[in-house]
């Protein structure tokens, strides 16, 4: 799985997100990320094919909404999906919350049927915290591949990236910049001036010091550019240092039915 991806949350205008796609895969981006509920599949499946990229050097990864997830649902979703996306497989398939329909047994074993019937590679969950993880892991017999949370200098997640590495899964960073605010933090704008960059690539850069895969979602080309950009830059120890010693915390995804101890 690439460490930088394109996210693709609320690009719901379809020409809009098929040109982000296209121009992010030509760029040199190799992992793109959608959900059913952003309504953009469409457009994200036209974007890799207009792109000059092959669908298999693509990572391609979408999520099952909560009022898809009980068994039934997940597979015809997972169906509907392939299809909007016009791709046979996708190579990771998450669920996006423990909420609603989500049932640890029946969905993980639907998830697991997917991977049996060719139409996904890896499963993943996303917004779980380490006890959901851990309920997976017992249905499926291993770990999920991957986790996407919310990740970024003011949400540092030292728990949940400890409770990965302790179990070999991946952690997917959404909104690693704080929907813009990692712009106003003195230690992370200090680093962008110490090594002329902005302040979205010192947060990528980061974040992939610490192991991270970060799906920054961007539209414009200048955005799309720029946050491609930290792959170039390395951050020094101090710099890693500062950002970790950032004692602000401020969670900007909480909604009502995400877990209890986020609420």
């Amino acid at each position: 799985m690439p460490m930088l991806g394109l996210g693709t949350w609320q690009n719901k205008d379809l020409d809009q997100c098929a040109d982000s796609v296209e121009a992010a895969l030509d760029l040199g981006y190799r992992h793109v990320d959608t959900a059913q509920i952003y309504r953009n599949e469409k457009g994200v499946g036209e974007g890799i094919a207009a792109a000059d990229v092959d669908r298999e050097d693509v990572f391609l990864a979408t999520k099952v909404w909560i009022d898809q997830l009980a068994p039934e649902d997940v597979k015809r979703s997972t169906d509907e999906s392939l299809e909007k996306l016009g791709t046979e497989y996708l190579d990771l398939l998450y669920v996006h919350w423990p909420a609603k329909a989500y049932d640890p047994e029946g969905t993980m074993a639907a998830f697991s049927d997917l991977v049996d019937d060719g139409k996904i590679e890896r499963i993943g969950v996303s917004n779980f915290e380490p006890h959901h993880v851990d309920e997976a892991a017992e249905v499926l017999g291993e770990y999920p591949f991957a986790n996407q949370v919310e990740i970024h200098p003011l949400l540092q997640q030292e728990e949940l990236r400890a409770h990965a590495e302790e179990h070999d899964y991946e952690l997917v960073a959404y909104s690693p910049l704080a929907r813009g605010k990692v712009f106003d933090v003195p230690e992370v704008v200090d680093v962008a001036e110490k090594h002329d960059v902005s302040p979205a690539q010192v947060s990528l850069a980061w974040l992939r010091a610490k192991d991270i895969t970060a799906i920054p979602k961007a539209t414009s080309t200048d955005h799309i550019e720029d946050n491609f950009g930290s792959l170039s830059l390395d951050l020094d120890e101090e710099d890693v240092a500062a950002i970790d010693a950032i004692e602000t915390t401020d969670r900007r995804v909480n909604p009502d039915f995400g877990p209890d101890a986020w609420n």
